[in-house]
Order: C-alpha cells, then structure tokens, then sequence
C-alpha cells in the first residue's frame, strides 16, 4: 500500500500544529518519522489513521482519498499501535487481540474459528501466549505494547502506523519488536524518538520541527552531526560499525570532550 499526504494542515485548540505536510511512502516501506517533542509527529500520524481530520490538505491511500473510505474499510487497510492505550473494562488479553477483528466483522457476526486461529498466531508472533487469559490491565507497559502490537497483526491489515512503538519495553524488546516489524512486507510509518532505532530499522526518515518537514532521506544520509543539531539542538557523533550500521553517540550538555 501507498500512503501519500498533500499539504497536510492541523488547527488544534486555536495552535497551528501542522503547517503544510508533503510525504510518501511507498509500498512495503518502513518508514520513520523523527523529531523534537512537540514538533507534530503524532499529530501528523493521527490524520492518516482518522483520529484527526485535517484542518487542510488531504491524505490518499494508493491514491485515493482518505475521504473516499468508510471508516470500515480503511481499518482494513490501516491498522494502529498508539501510543496509550486505556480500557475501562477488565478485557482479558485475548480478548483485546480479538478486537483486531472487527473490521472484518458486520454488526452481530459472531466470533469465528479463524477468528480465534488468527488471535493465537497473532500472541505467539509478539510472544504473548502464555498471557492469553490475563487481565489486560495487571501486565506492564511493555506487555501491554506487545498486546495492542498483536492486536494489529490481527486486523491482517496492508499498513501498519506505530505512534514511537518502543517507549516503555526494555531493549530486548524494543529490538524484538523492531526486528518483527521489518520482517512484517507491509507498508510501515512509525513515529520514532530513538535515532539509533530510526537508522537501524527504517528504510526512509521524515524529519518534522515545528509542525514542519525540514529534511528527507536515507537514514545515512539525512542523519549527519550538523543535522542533528538543527533538528534536536545537541551535539552527536555519528559511527558507521564493522556490519555498517549507523550508530549515533550524543555528547552530554550539548558538547563533545575533546
């Protein structure tokens, strides 16, 4: 699937968070979008999953416009990861990851046998079996992350939009479910805050700051020291390792020892 916004605006509570958004993804890439807090990030991911309708502009999926869609049908072609994530109910894990599958369901469809298959592959890929019957909200951040994780893999979506997916999980994880997204060949956008991840994983890079897109590229190419300090406003040293992954070292209080 491709993703494309134009012109993307978002007036929220009387502040310009978004100022004219321009990207695309193309299809089965992961693609990162970095910056400062505050800078519109998951602003910006919320007007492509229909949280937010954007002041101006428009977002299209494989050219059409977002518009165009029910809100049925584009959960069957995007599926989320937010950020937080709340139930007021005591939902089972299971239960949550089945959730994952309404959008293929119409109103009073029952639960079905592959329903239920596709729940069990989906907890076992982000290796969250053996928490099936637990209760949603006695896990931890991160078991909750790995949960709302395979609850996505169960919508059986073409795209998958992850809101900074590895805040709250222990490295292992982060890694873990890091290295499960890129193996996933679906259209990925993914709001990322670890710059090391975003150059590991992520084909492409969107660098958003104040609502706007000031840089582009290939992880080796847009992430150089000088851009770093414009975007972050800190000094990093960038290292290249023996595989030749891009590693950045971030010098504490914006200087570099010499």
């Amino acid at each position: 699937m491709k993703i494309e916004t134009k012109a993307v605006e978002a007036l929220l509570s009387g502040n310009h968070i978004l100022k004219g958004i321009d990207l695309e993804i193309g299809d089965r890439e992961l693609v990162g979008v970095i910056g400062p807090n505050g800078s519109g990030k998951s602003t910006l991911l919320k007007c492509i999953y229909r949280v937010l309708k954007p002041t101006k502009g428009a977002v299209y999926l494989d050219g059409k416009s977002l518009d165009s869609y029910s809100y049925r049908d584009s959960a069957r072609r995007v599926a989320v990861v937010a950020q937080h994530n709340y139930y007021n109910f005591d939902f089972s894990v299971k239960d949550v990851v089945l959730m994952g599958r309404s959008p293929h369901k119409r109103a009073l469809d029952r639960d079905t046998a592959e329903d239920w298959q596709i729940v069990a592959e989906s907890l076992e890929t982000v290796g969250m079996t053996a928490f099936a019957d637990r209760s949603f909200s006695t896990l931890s951040g991160g078991e909750q992350q790995r949960v709302i994780l395979a609850r996505a893999l169960a919508q059986r979506t073409p795209c998958l939009i992850l809101d900074e997916p590895t805040n709250h999980l222990d490295i292992k994880y982060q890694l873990q479910l890091m290295d499960l997204v890129r193996s996933l060949d679906r259209t990925v956008i993914a709001a990322v805050h670890d710059l090391n991840i975003a150059a590991m994983y992520c084909d492409r890079l969107y660098a958003v700051k104040d609502g706007r897109i000031i840089g582009q590229g290939a992880p080796k190419a847009l992430l150089t020291p000088e851009f770093i300090r414009e975007v972050y406003e800190v000094d990093a040293q960038i290292m290249t390792d023996g595989d030749g992954r891009l590693h950045i070292l971030f010098h504490p209080g914006g200087r570099r020892e010499e």
